[in-house]
């Protein structure tokens, strides 16, 4: 359809193109003034070690990102952060969705600091979603109290589809929060309940919260998470909820009498408390602390974490492997093909992988 202006009737009338969109940013701004300084490995590890929280936000980002360079520089500043980390008590806390996590963190957090000292540094990983990829990274609205304390430093991960609920680069966050004076390191994972091994293998105490109400002791001798536990404790203990939770708390203690004496051979304890309330928590970290003077007095304390820097190198190898496989242009060439050999069925999964993986190991020689 035409526009009257344009019709032929209409010939003699003129239409002014009108006014240029001004622009909404200011003609005088000199970008140059807001664009962030690089730093380098120097300014990184000088701004760690004074525990400058800007300098050790930015570092964390730096060792999460992918991009090859920023790795490069990212293990550079953890080598050289490695000699002053290890210093630090490492907490693992698990549980079923829902279960209360953050707000028991942010609880957890406050009596910790209030009544033992020091700075801690509460290292939470969000589940990413399969879709798209993105993750809202809003713990920290859960932690009210400490989101806002001088002495913590909260910092959520995407867990980007890790094993474990933890971010693959959780390890690494850890030596700098140390290295930048933390002497508590909480770690949340996603709580995914199967597979909580990575989280199990970076840290000394693993703390497992629970709920009333999620079935009888079967249920708890049947989750393999349950051996990992060094500690067991039933939130939402308050109001008409405290039967349920000590009955619980029975059920959970009746299985675990069923596993084998764990390596250290402390006993998991399983209490009760209200992360909402508050009710509980001094009875939590008295048993945490208790199980720290067990494990220091008996050795296995450094027997773990020797045995957790055995781990992460191995996984360090997988890795790598895995990287320099995926980013071979060759390999990544034949990829594609494979794939469509695979769903249309010319090929099994397991020929195809083995002809990939034999054209790599040919490439290396």
């Amino acid at each position: 359809m035409l526009h009257p202006e344009n019709d032929p009737e209409y010939k003699g009338l003129t239409v002014n193109s009108g006014v240029a969109p001004v622009s909404i940013v200011n003609p005088y701004l000199k970008r140059g003034r807001f664009a962030r300084k690089k730093m380098s490995v120097t300014d990184y590890v000088e701004g760690i070690l004074r525990g400058d929280v800007t300098v050790l936000g930015q570092a964390v980002t730096l060792v999460e990102s992918t991009h090859p360079d920023h790795q490069q520089v990212a293990q550079e500043v953890i080598e050289k952060c490695l000699p002053y980390s290890g210093k630090s008590i490492r907490v693992g806390i698990s549980g079923v969705p829902g279960a209360g996590k953050s707000t028991s963190i942010d609880e957890f957090g406050v009596h910790v600091l209030k009544e033992y000292g020091g700075k801690l540094a509460v290292l939470a990983i969000d589940p990413s979603s399969e879709r798209t990829k993105g993750s809202i990274l809003g713990d920290k609205t859960r932690m009210e109290k400490l989101s806002v304390h001088p002495d913590s430093f909260i910092r959520p991960s995407p867990s980007a589809g890790s094993l474990g609920g933890v971010a693959r680069k959780t390890r690494e966050s850890i030596i700098l929060c140390e290295a930048a004076g933390f002497d508590k390191i909480f770690v949340e994972t996603v709580g995914v309940g199967q597979s909580e091994t990575a989280c199990h293998s970076m840290v000394d105490f693993f703390l497992l919260i629970q709920l009333a109400g999620t079935g009888d002791e079967l249920q708890g001798i049947k989750r393999g998470i349950m051996e990992m536990a060094d500690g067991i404790v039933i939130n939402k203990c308050d109001g008409n909820n405290v039967e349920k939770c000590q009955l619980a708390a029975n059920q959970f203690r009746n299985a675990l009498h069923l596993f084998p004496m764990p390596e250290s051979g402390w006993t998991p304890k399983v209490l009760t408390y209200s992360g909402f309330f508050g009710y509980g928590v001094k009875e939590v970290w008295d048993m945490v602390y208790q199980y720290f003077d067990f494990v220091k007095e008996n050795g296995y304390f450094e027997f773990r974490r020797q045995e957790q820097a055995k781990y992460w190198m191995y996984e360090s190898v997988n890795e790598q492997l895995r990287n320099s496989f995926y980013h071979q242009p060759t390999i990544a060439d034949m990829l594609k093909a494979s794939e469509k050999d695979v769903l249309e069925g010319r090929k099994t999964s397991f020929v195809a992988a083995k002809q990939l993986l034999d054209a790599y190991f040919a490439l290396l020689h």
